[in-house]
Parts: structure tokens; C-alpha cells; sequence
């Protein structure tokens, strides 16, 4: 017999929880057993009045609503309160009854801006003290590395900016005339300055890529360092896109010891942080930098064929001759070598420009850093190898996860500090998944544990069952 079905509404009424309807293996069920944000009602409470005005939205259940869409992948307010009208996890998950009305999308958006950054970022923290107390977070292995955030602009709002203002051109109409032939011209040249695209609508995105044959887009670049034992993201920055990741490496190890207490011993990164002040840091900390050198420039003649004394401070070249210190830049030193031992030398055809007399050289500071963490990368230990192996898919794999399955693919809102926002939450909402699922696991273990020694129990009333006289039976 066929069978049929009537459409009409009925009047839904039961008794019960929400929460009964969410699978306990939903992810919201399950990081709703780790989540613990009592502490963040006196955190805010001095963004409101005291006893005046209208009662604001609970803090608990506004980030709670910002939680579950990063976790559901659901990272727009719009459409993340649309699609809590309907869902009964997100609504169970932020503390709403079926008949109780959710706020507006634009009410989270007043809330993140009354409460700043700063503290977003201690939910990110809060989240990292909690992987710590559960033995999440090791704290001797550290992998760090950065990733782009397309910024949310469009291509028509790029222009193409001077970096030297083009206002300053109508003050050099004053200066004197450049050079000596009396010509006229005016102190900077226009036509000759450095040409760049920002965005009008964000001033804070630059442009930048992270492969060669790619076009370049407006981005953000965020910054991170995961643990290694469970791929707990144990620090998260982001910056303009334009400020290169090897100037965080110092700064991000200093945090990450200060939040989780514990002493870093290894520190894993790409070719990208290889520079000479970075190794000699590592070493100045006593740690181990496993971080692949960059490869030098191709020439006939290389820096690795000069020979330099730190002692001394003297750089001698392939024939013998020494260079001689001269001023000091901003990452390292020059040295010079003399025009009269070049002229003698059989290798000056190689060796110097073709419109120079003699050789010039930056020795960088920390060179002798540079120079052991080489020797250690050419030596191929298998603990290196395993070390970077796991870098390579912890870290680049905790990116992957951000932008697939939380929204961190594409910024969601414009500013550094809506970026860092949502990269905190995004962190945050990952920690949580780890922590979750660490919990689910110890739970497990202890009911496995708790149900052998049933069955053991079982097992032993049946023998004493079984002799009558309460003694067990002979072996």
C-alpha cells in the first residue's frame, strides 16, 4: 500500500531540551564540553554602564555565536544568524530557546568594536592555557611559519600609489638645481619614483604573492607558530603583507614561551626566516634552528670561498688577501678589498664587476651562525630530516585547515584589526576542535578502562559462584 504523508503545520510541542536533538557527536556538542568562558563577563564589564540603559547581549552567548560559525565554516554574521534561525545546534550551542529571539547580525559587529581586539586575542590565549593544562602543548618543538589572506577589496579599487609623495615634488621647485651643468631640474623626479597599488577601501592590505608565476593580490599575512606534539596553534600575529615573516621569528618564540611557561628547545621554518640574524638569536636562546639555508646567488667566484675571522674581523679571499672593514649597515658590515691586489690578481676577470677595481662585501651579522647551521643542514641527520618532515605537514597543514574549513581563505571584514580578529577566532576554534577531541579520547580510554574491570568482576563472582565455598578454583 502506498503510503502519504500530510503537509500541514503542526503545532510542535514537547518536553525536553534543545540539546537532545544535536548529535553528541557534532562538533558543537562536543566543544561545548571544553568551552569554559565564565571569566569573560568581568573582562568586558567595563565596556557598559553600570545600572543604566538597556540590557546588553549576555557576552557568553555573543562569543558562543562567533565560535560556532567559525566552527561551522559559517564565517559572515548575515549568514551566520540566518542560518541560526533554523539550526537547533548553533541556537542550543549560544543559549537560545526555540521562542527567544537572536540579536542582529549588526548587534556582533557593535560588540567586536566595543570590546577591541585585545581581548579576542585572550580568547585565542585562554584557548592555549587550556591545551596546556590538558598536556596538549609539549613546548620543545616549534614550527612556524606564515600564509596570505586575500583581503577583502576588489580589483577596481586598487590605484596605483607614488611611495615618495608626489606633493613633495612642488616643494623641491624651491631647491637649488641638481648637479652641476645648470640645467634646472627639480630635486626628485616623478617619472623615476617607485610606483605601487593600495586599495582604497583598505588601507591596511598590501599587495603581495606567494608563488612566482601568480599574480600579485591585495593580502594579509598572518604569522604562526604550532606546537608539535598535537598541532595546537600556540601563537598567531598578523601583520601587512609587505613585512617579511623572518623579522617575526624572535618575537613569535617570545610569546609562545611566555604563554605556555615552557622552554623551547627546536624551532622548525622555511627558507624564509634563513638569515644570519635569525640563527645567531637562536643560538644567543640555546635552541636549534632547523632551518634550510637560502640558497646563494650563482656567481664564479662566491662568498663561500672567502674566509672570514670573526676574531680579527678580517674576511680574506680565495688568493690570500684581506678585505678591509668598512661602514656598518643595518644587517651587516662591508668590507673592501685594495685595488692594487685585485690588479695582481688571476682571478679579478671573475671575481670583480665589470665597472669596479675592486671587491665589495656584506658580511651579515651573525655570520658565524649562518655558517654551523649550514654545515649542521648539509650533514642530513635523520632527526633534522623527521623534524622538518613534520614541519611541513603540521603548520602547513594547520593553514590548509584555516582556510578549508574555517573561512580564513578570504578576509571577512577590512582592517588589521577585524583581521586579527578573526585569525584569533580562527585559532581559537581550532585549539578548541584539539581540545575536544582529546577529551573524547580520554573519555574512551576511561571507559574502555572502567568496563574491563567490569568484566573482570563479572568473571570473579562467577567462579565464586561456581565453587559454592567462596574460594576461587585451582589453576
Amino acid at each position: 500500500m502506498l503510503g502519504s504523508k500530510p503537509r500541514g503545520q503542526m503545532e510542535m510541542v514537547f518536553a525536553g531540551c534543545i540539546g537532545d536533538f544535536v548529535p553528541q557527536t557534532h562538533i558543537l556538542k562536543r566543544v561545548d564540553k571544553v568551552l569554559d568562558l565564565s571569566w569573560l563577563a568581568g573582562e568586558v564589564a567595563g565596556c557598559y554602564s553600570q545600572g543604566t540603559g538597556r540590557p546588553g547581549i549576555d557576552p557568553e552567548a555573543a562569543v558562543r555565536l562567533m565560535l560556532a560559525g567559525f566552527l561551522c565554516n559559517i564565517v559572515h554574521d548575515r549568514r551566520l544568524m540566518r542560518e541560526a534561525q533554523v539550526n537547533l545546534a548553533i541556537r542550543w550551542f549560544a543559549g537560545f530557546g526555540l521562542n527567544e529571539a537572536l540579536p542582529d547580525h549588526s548587534s556582533l559587529t557593535r560588540i567586536r568594536q566595543r570590546w577591541g581586539s585585545a581581548l579576542f586575542k585572550r580568547i585565542f590565549e585562554r584557548s592555549v592555557e587550556a591545551c596546556v593544562v590538558a598536556n596538549l602543548v609539549g613546548g620543545d618543538m616549534l614550527h612556524v611559519d606564515a600564509t596570505l589572506i586575500r583581503a577583502d577589496v576588489s580589483w577596481s579599487s586598487l590605484a596605483v600609489e607614488h611611495v615618495e609623495a608626489v606633493n613633495k615634488v612642488n616643494e623641491d621647485d624651491t631647491s637649488p638645481p641638481r648637479g652641476s651643468d645648470g640645467s634646472g631640474q627639480s630635486g626628485t623626479n616623478p617619472a623615476k619614483t617607485k610606483k605601487v597599488k593600495r586599495s582604497r577601501t583598505d588601507n591596511d592590505a598590501r599587495m603581495a604573492t606567494n608563488k612566482y608565476n601568480q599574480r600579485l593580490e591585495p593580502c594579509f599575512k598572518q604569522h604562526t607558530g604550532v606546537d608539535a606534539k598535537f598541532e595546537v596553534q600556540v601563537d598567531v600575529c598578523v601583520e601587512r603583507a609587505d613585512v617579511h615573516e623572518g623579522a617575526m621569528l624572535v618575537t613569535q618564540v617570545e610569546r609562545v614561551e611566555q604563554l605556555t611557561g615552557k622552554k623551547l628547545s627546536v624551532v622548525t621554518a622555511d627558507k624564509g626566516y634563513a638569515s644570519a640574524a635569525n640563527f645567531a638569536a637562536i643560538e644567543a636562546r640555546g635552541m636549534t634552528g632547523i632551518i634550510p639555508p637560502a640558497r646563494t646567488r650563482p656567481a664564479k667566484v662566491p662568498l663561500s670561498r672567502f674566509r672570514f675571522d670573526q676574531l680579527n674581523d678580517l674576511l680574506r679571499c680565495p688568493r690570500g688577501h684581506h678585505l678591509r672593514p668598512g661602514s656598518q649597515t643595518i644587517r651587516g658590515r662591508f668590507y673592501r678589498s685594495k685595488a692594487k691586489d685585485c690588479k695582481r690578481c688571476s682571478l679579478a676577470r671573475d671575481c670583480l664587476p665589470k665597472t669596479g677595481k675592486s671587491r665589495a662585501i656584506i658580511i651579515q651579522d651573525g655570520h658565524g651562525a649562518l655558517l654551523r647551521a649550514r654545515r649542521r643542514y648539509l650533514k642530513k641527520l635523520p632527526a633534522d630530516r623527521a623534524a622538518y618532515h613534520s614541519h611541513r605537514f603540521r603548520v602547513e597543514g594547520i593553514h590548509g585547515e584555516a582556510k578549508t574549513c574555517h573561512g580564513l581563505n578570504r578576509a571577512i571584514r577590512r582592517g588589521l584589526d577585524n583581521i586579527a580578529i578573526q585569525t584569533w577566532l580562527t585559532a581559537a576554534a581550532i585549539n578548541l576542535k584539539r581540545l575536544a577531541k582529546a577529551a573524547f579520547w580520554l573519555h574512551l580510554a576511561l571507559w574502555h578502562q572502567f568496563t574491563r574491570q567490569n568484566r573482570i568482576a563479572i568473571n570473579l563472582l562467577g567462579h565464586f559462584d561456581q565453587c559454592g565455598s567462596g574460594r576461587l578454583k585451582k589453576a
